[in-house]
Formats: C-alpha cells, sequence, structure tokens
C-alpha cells in the first residue's frame, strides 16, 4: 500500500463521547482480526487520555481482547514523558536522557540564588525555578531559539522591574546548557522533540506495518504537528481530532487567528487565543492542512447528544465581534435542550445541589454522570455530601499530597521546627493522626491534652528547653500543679523524640541535611505509618528524589523558609486513590474529562477565576517580550480552558452550576456562563429544582427555635458559699453564674494567647503582695521583683518588650503612693488576705488585694486594677460590687487582723492604667458628702448589704431560675454565650 496523496483527517465533533466513539470507529474498521488489531498503534495526548480509551475499549469489547499499543506523546506541563513506543531501546544513537524534574528545579533554585542581586530564601528560590523551568520548556515546545532574547531591542521600552527580570532571565539562559552538560542530560521538552522528530524521519523511511491513529492532540507545539502530519500521509495511518468545529463559517473561523503580519511593522497578532478553536487551528496550520481537508468520523456512540448540540456549542463560542448574530438566530439554532443552568447563593448549596442530581442520575439504571470541576474545594464538599447515602465517587483529579495526612504531618514539623517548638505548631504536630499511631495512641492522646492546657495562655520560650521551663516544679502550690506534674511526666516520652529532631536539624548544614533529618524522625514519630498506603508510599518517593536532588538544590536552607519550601513540593504532586469508587459517578479534573463523556455531565464553579482561572503570571518575562519571540500568551490557557468547557458541553444532558458567592465574597459569572446566557435568551433553562431540593433536604417539618434558656435547679444544689467576684456575674447575667458555678464550666484561654487581663492581673498582684509581705516598702526592691517577673520562663520576650515599661512606672506610682500614705499616717495592715463572713444565708468569699488602716482609725479597701475601674454608676446600680462585699466582710470582722477597726471608711481602686500622660491613678466610686452623685461613704456597706440579701433571697435562698442575660448592656466577657444559644433567641418577641 503506497503513500496517500490526500492526509488522513477525521474529527469527532463535540456533542459525541469521543473515546467511545473513537473505539467504535477503529473495532469497525479494524477489529475483524484480532491479530491487527493488537498491532495497531494509538497515539493518544497524556496517560490520562490512555486511561479513557481503554476503558472505552473495555465496555465495548464486551468479553477478552487484544488492545492495540496505546502510547502517550508526553506532556512536559504534567511532567510526562515520551511512551515507550516512541522511544526504543537499543538504537545505534541514543538520545541523551531527560533530567529528572526534581533535580531539575533544585538546580534552577540555586542558580536563581546565586545569581539574584537580593538574598533568596529556598522557598521563593523554588517557585522562580518553577516558572523559569515552564518558561524553558516552552521555548523548546514552540522551538524558539535561545538567540531569540538576545536579538530582542525592547529593553529600553520596558519598566525597570522587567529590565531586571529579563537580564538575569538571559543570564540564567546562558548557564542552563553548561548544567545540562555537565550531567549529560538534556530537557524534557528537548528530549520530546527529538524522539518525535526522529520518528517522523523514521516512518517517512519506513511506514509501520500496522495501523497508526493519533487521537485527540489539541497541542501546538511544531514537532507534535510534524509527526501529525507524517501520520495522516501513512497509509494506514490517521489523525481524529477531538472537538473541531466544523459548523463555524468561514468567517468566524478566519476571525479567530492567528492574522498575517502588518507590512509596516512585521508584526502578527496572535488572534483570540482564548477562543476554544484558537489551539486546533493553530495546530492545522503548523501541519500544512485546512479544515476543508478534515473529514467527519462517520461513528458514534450510546452516549452521544443530538447533533444539533454542535451547532449550538459554535454559535455560542463566536468570536467576539461576531456575536451580534446571536439576535438574528433561529431558534433551533440558539437552543441548549438538554443543558440546564443552576445558579445558588453559596458553594454550600452548590455543592448540596452538585451531589442531589448525581443521586438522581444513578436512580436509573446504566447512567453515568461526571462532575467536571477545577474546583478542588466544591469537589470535596460533593463528596462528602455523597457519603450521605453511602456513595464514594471516584475523584480521579486527585487531591494535593501537601492536604493528605503524610504531607500534613511533613509541614507539621517543618512548621514547628521554623518557630521553635511555638505551642501551636508543637500542638499541631504532637495532635497529628499519624503521631504514635497504634496501640500507644490514647496515653500519648492524654498527654498532648495536659500540654495543651498548660499552654493555654501567654506563649513559654522558644525551644525545648522552653517547655522544660514551663513544666518545671516551682515554689509553692498552684491550681495547675497537678496537671504540671503529671504531663512532666509524660513530657519525658514526647522529649525524647522531639530533642533528636532539633538538634539534627539544627547540625544540618544544608537543606539536604535538613531533609534528611525530617525524614529519619517523621517515621519515628508516626512508626512508619507516613510512608505506609498509597499516600505514604507517593510521599516517600517525592521525598527520595527531593533528598537525592537537595545536594544540588539552593544552598541557603533558611530553617524559616521550609514550611513554604514543603508546602510547595508537596502541593505540586497530587495522589489519586486506587481504583475502587461508584461505578457509574466520577469526579473529574479539566485534564482528566477532556477525552470523558458521560450520559450526564455536570460542570461545576462556573465563576471567572475559577473556570477560567486566572492565568498564571510569569515573573521571568513580561507579555510583550513572551510575543516577541513567539511564546504563547498567558491567556492561552483560557482558551484551552474553554475548549475543555465546549467539549463537555456536548454531553446528552448537561447541567451547569455556579454560586453568587465565593469564600471571599460576591462572584463574578464565568465569560462561558454569560456567552451561553446571552445567546440563549428566552430559551435559557434553569434547573431551579436542585436548588429546591438542596434547601429542602436539610429543612425542618417543624420550626422549633430555642427559647431564652432559664434553669431552675432544687435548693440542695444551689451554693450557699459565693465568692465576692461571682456576686455580679449573678445580677447581670444568672445563666452565666449558673454554668460557672452549679454545671462547674469554664472556659479555657486560646493556646499560645495574648497575656490578657486576668493573667496581667495575678501577676501585678503576685509583685504586690510579695513586696509587702517581705520587703521593707522600698521602691527599688518592687522595681527589681517585677523585673524578676519578666524573667519567669512562662514570659515571651515580646511581651516582656510591651509590657516591662508600662508597668515599671505604673509601680513606681504605686511605691510614691503608698510612701506618700505612709507619711500622712496611713499604714498597710495586709494584702491578698482571704476573708469569709455569713451574709443574709449565704458565705460570701473574698480576697482583698491591700486593706489600710487609715489615720482615723477606720479600714481602707484597696482593690488593684490593671485596666479601667467600674465607674460610680455601675458600682451604684449594683453591677459592680465586689469593692463593697470586701468592706462588709470587714465590717464583720471576716478578715484576720481587723477586729480592732470594724468599719470600714475609704473604698479605692488603684488603676495601672495610663490617665492623661503618666501610668496610674486612685479612682473611688464613694464620696463623704456624695458629690458627683456618687454613693455616701457612711451609707455604701448598708446599700450593698440590701442589694446582696435581694440576690441572695431570689437566686442561692430561693427558686428563680437562671435567665440568660437579664442585663444585656451590662458588660461580659461572652464566655457563655454559645452554651445558652443566645444567637438562636435574642432580639426575638418571644424570646
Amino acid at each position: 500500500m503506497g503513500e496517500r496523496t490526500r492526509p488522513a483527517l477525521f474529527n469527532i465533533p463535540a456533542h459525541r463521547a469521543f473515546s467511545d466513539a473513537l473505539v467504535t470507529g477503529i473495532l469497525a474498521r479494524h477489529g475483524d482480526d484480532p491479530m491487527r488489531l493488537a498491532q495497531g498503534m494509538i497515539l493518544l495526548p497524556n496517560n490520562r487520555a490512555i486511561r479513557s480509551v481503554s476503558d472505552a475499549f473495555v465496555r465495548k469489547s464486551g468479553g477478552g481482547l487484544l488492545l492495540p499499543r496505546l502510547v502517550a506523546l508526553g506532556d512536559p506541563d504534567l511532567g510526562e514523558q515520551v511512551g515507550g513506543a516512541l522511544d526504543p531501546l537499543g538504537e545505534d544513537d541514543p538520545i541523551a536522557p531527560a533530567i529528572a524534574p526534581m533535580r531539575r528545579q533544585m538546580i534552577l533554585a540555586r542558580m536563581v540564588q546565586q545569581a539574584s542581586a537580593h538574598p533568596v530564601d529556598a522557598g521563593q528560590a523554588l517557585k522562580l525555578a518553577q516558572a523559569l523551568g515552564a518558561v524553558l520548556d516552552q521555548m523548546q515546545v514552540e522551538r524558539v531559539p535561545m538567540r531569540a532574547l538576545a536579538e530582542l531591542s525592547l529593553s529600553d521600552d520596558l519598566s525597570q522591574h522587567w529590565q531586571t527580570s529579563l537580564r538575569l532571565f538571559g543570564l540564567l539562559l546562558a548557564q542552563w546548557p553548561q548544567e545540562l552538560a555537565r550531567l549529560g542530560c538534556i530537557d524534557l521538552a528537548d528530549r520530546r522533540n527529538r524522539l518525535l522528530d526522529r520518528m517522523t524521519a523514521r516512518w517517512t523511511k519506513a511506514p509501520p506495518e500496522g495501523f497508526v491513529i493519533a487521537a485527540g492532540m489539541s497541542t501546538t507545539a511544531p514537532a507534535v504537528a510534524m509527526l501529525l502530519r507524517r501520520i495522516a500521509m501513512l497509509p494506514q495511518g490517521a489523525v481524529v481530532f477531538a472537538g473541531l468545529d466544523q459548523e463555524m463559517d468561514g468567517d468566524a473561523w478566519d476571525a479567530i487567528g492567528p492574522f498575517d503580519a502588518d507590512p509596516l511593522t512585521g508584526r502578527a497578532p496572535a488572534g483570540h487565543e482564548t477562543h476554544p478553536q484558537y489551539a486546533l487551528k493553530r495546530l492545522l496550520d503548523r501541519m500544512s492542512v485546512t479544515r476543508d481537508d478534515v473529514a467527519l468520523w462517520r461513528w458514534g456512540s450510546e452516549h452521544d447528544a443530538r447533533a444539533v448540540r454542535g451547532r449550538n456549542i459554535s454559535n455560542a463560542m463566536l468570536p467576539p465581534r461576531l456575536t451580534s448574530r446571536w439576535r438574528d438566530l433561529r431558534t433551533a439554532d440558539r437552543s441548549l435542550a438538554g443543558v440546564e443552568a443552576l445558579e445558588v447563593a453559596t458553594p454550600g448549596e452548590e455543592a448540596q445541589a452538585i451531589a442531589i442530581a448525581l443521586r438522581e442520575a444513578v436512580e436509573t439504571p446504566g447512567r453515568t454522570a461526571a462532575l467536571v470541576t477545577p474546583d478542588r474545594q466544591l469537589a470535596t464538599r460533593v463528596s462528602a455530601h455523597l457519603r450521605r447515602w453511602g456513595m464514594e465517587a471516584d475523584d480521579s483529579a486527585g487531591q494535593p499530597l501537601s492536604r493528605l495526612p503524610p504531607g500534613t504531618l511533613l509541614i507539621a514539623m517543618a512548621e514547628a521546627l521554623a518557630e521553635r517548638f511555638a505551642p501551636v505548631a508543637l500542638l499541631t504536630l504532637l495532635k497529628h493522626p499519624l503521631v504514635m499511631r497504634g496501640e500507644g495512641r490514647l496515653a500519648w492522646l492524654e498527654g498532648v491534652r495536659g500540654l495543651d492546657l498548660l499552654l493555654r495562655g501567654p506563649r513559654p520560650r522558644a525551644g525545648i528547653h522552653g517547655i522544660d521551663l514551663l513544666l518545671a516544679e516551682r515554689e509553692g502550690e498552684d491550681r495547675q500543679s497537678a496537671l504540671r506534674a503529671r504531663t512532666r511526666q509524660w513530657w519525658g516520652e514526647a522529649r525524647a523524640l522531639l530533642e533528636p529532631l532539633e538538634q539534627a536539624f539544627m547540625a544540618a548544614p544544608d537543606l539536604a541535611g535538613q531533609l534528611a533529618a525530617i525524614r529519619e524522625h517523621a517515621g519515628r514519630l508516626s512508626h512508619d505509618a507516613v510512608w505506609a498506603g498509597h499516600q505514604g508510599h507517593a510521599a516517600a518517593d517525592l521525598f527520595a528524589e527531593m533528598e537525592e536532588a537537595a545536594s544540588e538544590g539552593p544552598r541557603q536552607a533558611d530553617i524559616r523558609a521550609l514550611p513554604a519550601l514543603f508546602d510547595h513540593l508537596l502541593g505540586g504532586l497530587s495522589v489519586r486513590p486506587p481504583q475502587g469508587g461508584h461505578p457509574r459517578i466520577s469526579i473529574l479534573g479539566l485534564i482528566e474529562a477532556r477525552l470523558v463523556q458521560t450520559d450526564l455531565m455536570i460542570l461545576g464553579g462556573l465563576n471567572e477565576g475559577t473556570w477560567p482561572g486566572l492565568p498564571a503570571p510569569d515573573p521571568w518575562l513580561a507579555p510583550r517580550i513572551r510575543r516577541e519571540i513567539g511564546l504563547p500568551g498567558l491567556e492561552s490557557r483560557i482558551g484551552l480552558a474553554a475548549h475543555d468547557f465546549a467539549s463537555a458541553l456536548g454531553a446528552p444532558q448537561v447541567l451547569i452550576t455556579r454560586a453568587r458567592r465565593g469564600a471571599g465574597g460576591p462572584a463574578v459569572a464565568s465569560r462561558f456562563w454569560l456567552r451561553l446566557k446571552a445567546m440563549a435568551g428566552p430559551q435559557w433553562k434553569s434547573a431551579d429544582r436542585y436548588a429546591a431540593l438542596a434547601q429542602a433536604i436539610d429543612h425542618a417539618e417543624e420550626h422549633r427555635p430555642a427559647r431564652r434558656p432559664a434553669p431552675a435547679p432544687p435548693s440542695s444544689v444551689r451554693p450557699k458559699v459565693i465568692p465576692v467576684t461571682d456576686v455580679d456575674r449573678l445580677k447581670a447575667d444568672p445563666y452565666a453564674f449558673y454554668a460557672k458555678r452549679i454545671l462547674r464550666l469554664a472556659r479555657l484561654e486560646p493556646v499560645d494567647a495574648d497575656a490578657g487581663p486576668a493573667w496581667r492581673g495575678t501577676a501585678v498582684h503576685e509583685i504586690l503582695q510579695r513586696w509587702a509581705e517581705e520587703g521593707d516598702g522600698d521602691l527599688a526592691d518592687l522595681e527589681a521583683r517585677a523585673r524578676a517577673m519578666f524573667d519567669r520562663p512562662d514570659v515571651h520576650p515580646l511581651l516582656k518588650a510591651l509590657w516591662q515599661p508600662r508597668l515599671i512606672e505604673a509601680i513606681r506610682w504605686i511605691a510614691a503612693e503608698v510612701a506618700s500614705d505612709l507619711a500622712a499616717g496611713r499604714k498597710i495592715l495586709s494584702v491578698e488576705t482571704e476573708g469569709r463572713a455569713e451574709i443574709a444565708g449565704v458565705t460570701l468569699t473574698g480576697k482583698a488585694d491591700r486593706i489600710d488602716l487609715l489615720p482615723d482609725g477606720r479600714l481602707g479597701i484597696v482593690d488593684y486594677k490593671t485596666g479601667k475601674p467600674p465607674s460610680a454608676r455601675q458600682v451604684k446600680a449594683g453591677y459592680a460590687l465586689q469593692l463593697g462585699l470586701l468592706g462588709l466582710i470587714a465590717e464583720h470582722g471576716g478578715f484576720p487582723g481587723t477586729d480592732s477597726a470594724p468599719v470600714a471608711g475609704s473604698f479605692e481602686y488603684w488603676s495601672l492604667a495610663k490617665k492623661g500622660d503618666a501610668f496610674g491613678y486612685r479612682e473611688s466610686p464613694v464620696d463623704p458628702l456624695g458629690k458627683r452623685d456618687k454613693i455616701v461613704t457612711a451609707d455604701f456597706t448598708s446599700q450593698v448589704h440590701a442589694q446582696f440579701e435581694e440576690i441572695a433571697a431570689a437566686w442561692l435562698n430561693g427558686s428563680a431560675p437562671f435567665d440568660a442575660q437579664v442585663n444585656p448592656e451590662v458588660a461580659n466577657y461572652g464566655d457563655y454565650d454559645q452554651l445558652m444559644r443566645l444567637e438562636e433567641w435574642y432580639g426575638r418577641d418571644d424570646g
């Protein structure tokens, strides 16, 4: 059989299921002889296309079948090698091997670091190296010579930023061939070009004996175009395109571009790179053929849509300057029968509606359905909703390794090391589900929970030593002594695992050593669970590549850059689960869906920035430079996304979905969505039933809103001993008192929290107590004690830097005031003294910060405040009774050493806050004459006594319910708002 006179070019239109139609035609042409079929070869774009066509053969054969060789041309963007059939062994002139992608990225990152005029950390260098490698690949795929940059004369017209990037890029471009020569390797894209050129030459001289079909190609690479041209001319060759628009008229086809060069400037506009047909048209041009040379592939399958769908898609995707034609379209040409649109408010509703649509499809025996979306968060949500019905979708796009347990453990280790075992990073690591996996897991978690409780509050010192100091024994007993002792016993086991990691990592001189330390200790922490299973194997393989290549990678292995470095490298690998999902439901990314079609295609996430996604900026070459040297524009990715969208629209039934809001706020509808809606006009069909079902599935038949809680426990459980600090809470919010004193629920401080008022107040009270009890009233002694407090292990250096100057000034004011009072005859009787008294049938307890003996023989009650004290108005209303109740206990002889002076004559708040230009001031809620609407001093304790009797009679001795938020205008901490379900009833008329 001789050479063809015309190329054998075919097209499977978008309304046909590509893989099934292709396989049907191949079996019809070559399937009569099983051996002849087995001798054939089918060239496909990538390994994922091979899987799709293989599945189609299985569906069509109905039994045993010898498949033709399915060979991938490889995809540099996916890091895929050319299939083995195009890379035969044993040739006399073998082509040099391709450099490993990880090794290449590491070397390029080192080169970026060395060439940059400014310091670049390892993580940023790897990102720049990845972008640099992408540009190098594009130049080689498009066969742009390296000298093209040197021949440009545009640098003077560019901004300083782009000029700097261009110079650095040129320098790296000149060094890279030397690195490859040193290694004896070539780039993957270069090797692919050489293999394809060699195959083209070989088949020109000696055509293969069996048939050769190239199917589904859309790349515009010159080497691919020449090979496709050769295949189309082979005696038994054919090229089958996917979704070439043969309905579009000549004017529209010509409007896509590329265009002829301008005779004045010599420049040729690139054309509409965002059009779905742009890449296919450019490929035809490079093959030296026209659209008229392409015939229709005669075969179809039972999964095809009606042919009119192809015309509808073509009309919807007209070039921008021709969209005015939509006004004149006939109803049949604008009709989107079988295509429905669903627009909902939130991504959550969108995911729920999609899951319902997939579930509905499964109800029909044999019917298939797929969700196609580039939005991985949407895909994850849909998978979660499907599990409601026990359905596990086959998510072939996979998940980034950085989000899977092995990846999150490695990143957690990097963050813990980078942050010197700061509380949040340390607990994240220790609580990780893979750490100490096995029999000892429960005991381990008990110890971690103890450490978690101790780390609530301000951050301790950095490193393992900081945790040692936090858990060390202290003088005296406090409420956490027992917890600290238990956790200290467990910490020995944890320390034995973490300290060698810290030491090995700090001793590592470079990135390779750091990776080795993390790899070794990740296995110890997880009992090697981090490397188990298909996810662990993927992590082990990637880590081995990283460690092997790290010796040639970035030289500045800054520990602070390690988490970003790990997130970048691990996030670049998608791990696909083993087969075993639902046989008729799948979730696909855009690459996975290119040659796949199901009975129902759901195209989700149709918002601008998601589908199509925003083009990733090129940090190396300005858009103008890319255009001048012949590289594809950044918008070419949008064109590929448009082609994917147009191809998926060819399914028998299509549901397109979007949410009006995204995670960051209002979302803009995708340009594809807007095109379809504008063209369809009155024919636009909404699938509102899915939105209604999504809302109804979780709708309660009877709405039973929560009412304001008002528990009324029996008298036997109501406390008969109450501290003065809880009386204010009881009157303002009885339910909060109930939760704290009867249910005994206490709010935990956040981990690694700022030093709040409670912590600062406790620290100041301790300083002043020790100064009064152990010192001689010397100002220098008080200041020394304050400075010593900041040297404690639980005081973070940042807190010391920010708060120490303010506190020192405030305690100097206290010392001066105490000295002045002493000179006036007022002396301190006691500090931090516990007292109690039986009042109104209840034992009232309290700790007085300070009790003074006034010159007239009466008592002075002092309450220290680190912030603003309560106003006289609050005290008078009965919402700040603490100071008055302490005076009441003193008058009942409840404080030791106050029997000789049973009457309180002074009530003062000593605030350490700033007032005016200085820190520290006195404030009193009482006045001897009741001036400024204050309480008369002599009446203060009797008034407080009456108010407390009312409180005790209602809630402590009586049966009054503990209503929630009785006085919401009184400020509270909101510790129990969630427990009382405040948002459900507050503000309602029936609340």
